[in-house]
């Protein structure tokens, strides 16, 4: 039997998700920030035994940026408003995130790969976890007004 984290507990990993991300994401959010953790994520996969990762064109440094931007937005809505059904959210989202690094490190061995794909599933588990007291589910109860949702 799994036991349930306390409402209180569960915000807390909310918070520190997002905290985590927060801190995480931050230097893909601009190409200049960026520039610079890609050259330390080089150095940490090669310390790792991987190769030097690869340059990026303007378009994939794009969507580096723009996903760092929205998980900056993602991360301070979770830390003004630590809630259980945002941690819901927030699991399946990072289930979704390891499958693609997962496939990535498949695809391509890179050990570096190993030190976000962990931490991103432990998150997810975290935040699936079963929660008592309260809105013990995260999740809205389904009612006949389509408003209280």
């Amino acid at each position: 039997m799994i036991k349930p984290i306390a409402i209180t507990h569960f915000r807390r990993v909310v918070f520190f998700s997002a905290l985590y991300d927060l801190l995480l994401t931050a230097p893909f959010a601009t190409p200049w920030s960026f520039a610079a953790i890609r050259t330390q994520l080089t150095a940490l996969n090669q310390a790792l035994g991987g190769t030097a990762l690869p340059d990026f064109a303007a378009f994939p440094l794009l969507m580096a940026n723009l996903l760092g931007s929205i998980v900056i937005v993602w991360s301070v809505l979770r830390l003004r408003h630590p809630e259980p059904l945002l941690g819901r959210y927030d699991g399946t989202a990072r289930f979704l995130f390891a499958t693609w690094m997962a496939w990535t490190l498949h695809a391509t061995g890179q050990p570096v790969l190993w030190l976000f794909l962990i931490p991103e599933f432990a998150w997810g588990v975290i935040q699936w976890w079963p929660v008592s007291g309260g809105k013990a589910s995260g999740w809205p109860k389904k009612t006949a007004d389509a408003t209280s949702y």
